[in-house]
């Protein structure tokens, strides 16, 4: 019996993994070690009260996605970790950071309550991390994510520790969506989506070095801009370089065709020189838009529409000068 794989069509069919980063106002990643079922908060470890907790804030279509992540410790520690990024409102270079040790994984729905309803918990604590790196080996819910998320997250633990990156994480995480793109990662607190990493890439996207055209293949997007901005963003850091991960970006659809294949779409960023917006026009790119099974157990294709960069111009720009 011949197993489909969508990861392996994927790259056969040549689908561009740009324009499929999901866009929320919050992650709330609960420590909560495998396995996992495929429906992930059934999953034999998770509490109900998280249980109901999750599906009120999927009824009332809360902008927020919760996740379960774990790493080789997970299953051994006495605690569990809950990290809550917060997008921010206006220029931003992604979400904020809010992290809570608790003493089990029970407590979770209360502190998130708390933090719902904007009020403060004695969990919260600080810590050295600068970076939190979920990549997906939710081989319940897609056997892609399992075939290529686990080999990839050993293999990115042992870089991380060849690197002596120690400010940076690497969790196994709960489905995210893409996984016809594994392995696949996201990159918090920026919400920067990746596929089809390789260790090369994936070495050049942690130290911001190397050949900036390799983002062609594995970027994803930013979660923080609608999917079709997305591939703008991509032309501008392709333009600037690595620079472009430390500047502070806000993006908008002006207006869009009834038939959604042209768009207008803006983009404002600040670097330390001053604030530019450019804006775009995008077309639907025939060529690109393609027809695929989204997941392993698909029973059939899903059109996947993809946009190209028309015309883009610089509409504004305030630049900063400094005198003596």
């Amino acid at each position: 019996m011949n197993t489909f794989f969508c990861s392996d069509y994927a790259k056969q069919v040549g689908e561009d993994v740009i324009g499929s980063a999901t866009n929320y106002q919050a992650y709330i990643l609960v420590e909560c070690p495998p396995p996992w079922f495929s429906e992930t908060f059934n999953s034999k470890w998770v509490p109900k009260n998280l249980q109901l907790l999750v599906q009120e804030v999927h009824h009332a279509k809360l902008p927020i996605r919760f996740l379960l992540i774990a790493n080789d410790a997970s299953h051994k520690i006495d605690q569990t970790t809950l990290l809550i990024y917060q997008r921010q409102d206006g220029l931003s270079n992604g979400y904020r950071k809010h992290e809570f040790k608790l003493p089990n994984i029970e407590l979770v729905a209360t502190v998130v309550r708390k933090w719902l309803l904007g009020r403060t918990s004695e969990y919260e604590i600080e810590t050295s991390v600068t970076r939190d790196i979920l990549v997906c080996t939710h081989g319940s819910h897609d056997l892609c994510c399992a075939r290529y998320g686990n080999p990839f997250y050993f293999y990115a633990n042992a870089t991380i520790a060849d690197l002596c990156l120690g400010n940076i994480r690497i969790w196994k995480s709960s489905h995210f969506g893409g996984h016809r793109f594994a392995p696949t990662a996201i990159d918090l607190p920026e919400g920067r989506y990746y596929g089809i990493l390789d260790q090369k890439s994936f070495q050049s996207i942690l130290t911001r070095t190397g050949d900036i055209q390799c983002l062609n293949k594995v970027y994803r997007g930013w979660g923080i801009l609608p999917p079709a901005l997305q591939i703008l963003e991509r032309e501008l850091i392709l333009a600037n370089g690595w620079n472009w991960f430390a500047y502070k970006a806000v993006g908008k659809i002006i207006e869009q065709s009834l038939d959604n294949n042209t768009i207008l779409s803006e983009l404002t960023f600040e670097d330390s020189s001053g604030l530019y917006t450019y804006q775009a026009k995008l077309v639907k790119d025939a060529t690109k838009t393609l027809q695929v099974k989204s997941s392993c157990n698909a029973t059939k294709k899903s059109v996947f529409v993809k946009y190209a960069v028309d015309s883009l111009w610089l509409a504004s720009q305030k630049v900063v000068t400094y005198s003596n």
